[in-house]
């Protein structure tokens, strides 16, 4: 049986020691794991690690020009528009490309994306039919 999760999301960069800094910035700890070559960010139940584009694009037995970002979004909920409103406030604080300021949007929600500066995008958001748990985590609501 094939499960539905994801365990590691991997973003290739290409300065690590600024995109470590973003990440820091946006206040995301390193694990005490990460290596020079790789640092790891504990979430909830999966790890986002940083790893330098050309390693990655090696790893993978692909050239690095063909790594591109921006083909999907990552995306964290809040339980407020004002939360959405802070951290794009932060985003672009720490360095972020603003891509679309935070507004409402057709599906009933608030919503908002930036770049990190390696150009993987973010979505910040607040979704009022998706309740989050007191954690900040997200299970999917049950249709009425």
């Amino acid at each position: 049986m094939t499960s539905q999760r994801v365990t590691l999301i991997t973003l290739g960069v290409d300065d690590m020691a600024r995109a470590c800094a973003f990440y820091e910035a946006l206040g995301w700890s390193p694990h005490p794991s990460s290596q020079p070559s790789v640092t790891f960010y504990q979430m909830q139940g999966s790890v986002l690690g940083l790893f330098g584009r050309a390693d990655l694009a090696k790893d993978q037995g692909r050239p690095s020009a063909s790594l591109g970002t921006g083909a999907m979004t990552l995306a964290q909920n809040f339980e407020t528009r004002a939360a959405v409103d802070a951290a794009w406030r932060r985003a672009l604080d720490a360095g972020a490309t603003a891509l679309k300021a935070p507004e409402e949007v057709f599906w009933g929600g608030y919503s908002g994306y930036y770049a990190d500066p390696d150009g993987h995008v973010w979505e910040i958001a607040h979704n009022p039919f998706w309740p989050l748990a007191e954690d900040g985590s997200l299970t999917l609501p049950d249709p009425a």
